[in-house]
């Protein structure tokens, strides 16, 4: 007889409800198909430098919610998903939605997120928290993260919007009710 305890595979636990989270992202639906979603999950030693450089923009800029979700996130997290998108026009005739008349004229402004790339990565990131709730981990969608994450060049240098994920399992969420 084989007794396998909670604790001894929470975090193994964690890190495949993590898979399931960027496969759920990676099918969510997208703008005419196109995919400029990219995705990592983070264990261990990268999640310590995430919150290092998490940190060292709340030290630098002088924003304690980036000091917060660092100490936070190190104390906490067994994994960390990271869902950010590449910033990408469809090419599409009629739209306007990002504010420029067409796609053509959006182009040349290529720092300026097309809506469709910001409309696909938060359903994306809203697939993956529905798989993490699914299972009951601990989760919360994070930016302070995500731009660290961005500064380290977690994902490849085409991605510009990244929100993070830190993911735990305890028996109360770690994420909310937080100081500040």
């Amino acid at each position: 007889m084989a007794v396998y305890s909670e604790i001894d595979h929470r975090k193994d636990t964690i890190i495949e409800v993590a898979k399931l989270m960027v496969l759920a992202a990676r099918t969510a639906p997208k703008g005419k198909g196109a995919n400029n979603i990219e995705m990592a999950i983070l264990t261990d030693n990268d999640i310590r430098l995430l919150a290092m450089e998490t940190r060292k923009i709340g030290e630098t800029k002088e924003y304690d919610i980036f000091i917060r979700d660092a100490d936070n996130v190190l104390a906490n997290a067994d994994a960390v998903v990271l869902i950010g998108t590449r910033i990408k026009t469809l090419g599409l005739k009629v739209c306007s939605l990002c504010g420029f008349a067409d796609c053509a004229t959006k182009e040349k402004y290529p720092l300026v997120p097309c809506v469709y790339n910001s409309s696909d990565l938060g359903t994306a990131v809203g697939a993956a928290v529905a798989v993490a709730s699914q299972h009951h981990i601990d989760n919360r969608v994070m930016h302070t993260i995500g731009m660290a994450a961005l500064n380290l060049e977690i994902l490849s240098k085409g991605v510009k919007i990244i929100w993070g994920i830190p993911l735990s399992a305890t028996s109360k969420n770690p994420y909310f009710d937080r100081k500040k």
